[in-house]
């Protein structure tokens, strides 16, 4: 079960990954959590990433027209393939264990 604080940081990643939050002095201030309680909660990994500069132009455009920063979207995108990727393994799995399963029964 997530601690308080854990809850409390939870519950605004949308505004912060759209923006809305911290990025202007009205909605700007300062938190009273540690950049380790925000990281461990949400279990992000910092990474150096080098990208053609035309897919990091393209990746911007995209995100600017969600309305959100090309980050988040990369991280959606990653997401998005990572999970697909692992549907797909799972099923080849699933498929080999069948016909082992068969072969073995049937001979």
């Amino acid at each position: 079960m997530n601690t308080i604080k854990e809850q409390e940081i939870y519950k605004n990643i949308d505004l912060w990954e759209s923006d809305e939050l911290g990025c202007s002095k009205e909605t700007a201030r300062i938190s009273n959590f540690s950049v380790e309680d925000l990281q461990k909660s949400i279990q992000l990994q910092s990474i150096s990433l080098r990208i053609q500069k035309d897919v990091l132009e393209d990746l911007k455009y995209i995100a600017k027209s969600y309305g959100i920063g090309y980050q988040p979207l990369m991280k959606q995108i990653l997401k998005r393939f990572v999970d697909a990727e692992k549907q797909l393994l799972l099923r080849e799995e699933v498929e080999f264990k069948k016909e082992f399963n068969k072969k073995r029964i049937y001979g």
